[in-house]
């Protein structure tokens, strides 16, 4: 059973109510996504327990964020986080559906670690199924609404496993939005990419950023660039 919170260098995640807990995924994407410090506004999709709202918001001192967070306990479980936070002033959780979220304003930067199973069998609990499925955020309209809510000139993030991640550039290219950086994650140096972390723009790169990492060394130990990657945050 996953602990009931997790704690990182400058604030506590709390978890107990969320159907996905702090992961990987989560502490790779929030470590890796491009934002300078002078950002201004940051939008996290499908926030779940606030974990990378928070650490963009420990990331860009003057940056406000926002997160939206469609299932009502993993929303109230945002908020407490973002209260009990150093950053409560400047992050705020709106339980919502992305496609129904409409600001005044622009973002950024925008990040997401999103529900990604499209044919597999549904989990008998419901908020884990929001939770893992992409039933209620298709990646076609996930593309569609950072469209909508990314400034021109503005970042969007995400990470999924490689399939998904390949169809998604596709999806994404189709809405405008163009692969800028690629992260190839493995777990071990041998093995097969895991996780793709994603960076797109408006306009199209002269040339991608292609990279790869992989987790843990033979020894169980993080790697040194996985270590150095999430220095600011894990204990």
């Amino acid at each position: 059973m996953a602990n009931k919170y997790f704690r990182f260098k400058q604030f506590t995640v709390e978890q107990e109510r969320c159907a996905m807990k702090v992961g990987t995924d989560g502490v790779l994407l929030g470590a890796w996504v491009s934002i300078p410090a002078a950002t201004a506004r940051v939008l996290d999709i499908g926030t779940g327990t606030g974990l990378i709202a928070l650490m963009a918001a420990q990331r860009a001192p003057m940056a406000y964020v926002d997160a939206v967070e469609i299932e009502s306990e993993a929303a109230e479980q945002a908020k407490e986080n973002v209260k009990n936070s150093p950053w409560s002033n400047r992050v705020a959780v709106f339980e919502t559906a992305v496609q129904e979220f409409a600001p005044q304003y622009s973002y950024d930067i925008i990040v997401s670690n999103p529900p990604y199973f499209i044919r597999s069998l549904k989990n008998e609990s419901l908020k884990k199924s929001i939770a893992r499925h992409n039933d209620m955020l298709p990646l076609g309209e996930l593309a569609a609404s950072v469209k909508r809510l990314l400034a021109a000139d503005g970042i969007f993030a995400a990470i999924l496993p490689y399939e998904e991640a390949n169809l998604f550039i596709a999806e994404a290219a189709g809405e405008g939005l163009f692969l800028q950086r690629r992260l190839d994650v493995r777990g071990r140096k041998a093995k097969p990419v895991k996780r793709v972390l994603m960076e797109f723009a408006r306009k199209p790169a002269e040339r991608v950023d292609e990279k790869e990492m992989y987790l843990e060394n033979e020894d169980n130990s993080r790697s040194r660039a996985y270590s150095l990657l999430t220095a600011d945050f894990y204990l």
